[in-house]
């Protein structure tokens, strides 16, 4: 049986002209995706009305809680002692927010009860994954 842990907050979207816009999000864990975390945005806050969910790699959300990490889509950095900027990089362009840093470790640290860092599995899931993505038979 997977567990999923889910964990309201808020953020600011800082936008280009400095202005800071209240967002709500979920950040969220399932043992089912061991390795990964998600923030989900509700659909009023996005620019198509629809809801959006960013997936990436929990060791990103812990690096980037200690100093800039990622280099690709997402990218997290501290701003302060107090806050954590996450950078979501997108063909349509970049969202800039800040979170209460204190939100993101309480949250980091309750996933590592449900998975220990270095001890989460590659499922079947994944492996055949790998293989369809690479052109080989399952």
């Amino acid at each position: 049986m997977y567990v999923t842990l889910e964990q309201p907050t808020g953020a600011c979207l800082i936008t280009d002209s400095g202005q800071e816009i209240a967002t709500p999000a979920t950040l969220r864990y399932t043992s089912a995706d061991p390795l990964a975390v998600h923030i989900d945005f509700p659909p009023h806050v996005t620019l198509d009305g629809e809801g959006v969910t960013w997936t990436f790699a929990r060791v990103l959300l812990g690096e980037g809680l200690r100093g800039p990490a990622g280099l690709g889509a997402v990218r997290v950095r501290p701003c302060g002692a107090s806050h954590t900027y996450v950078e979501f990089h997108s063909s349509v362009g970049t969202a800039l927010l800040r979170f209460a840093a204190s939100d993101l470790y309480r949250f980091l640290a309750r996933t590592y009860t449900v998975i220990v860092p270095g001890e989460e599995t590659v499922g079947a899931e994944l492996d055949h994954g790998l293989v369809a993505l690479f052109g080989g038979r399952v």
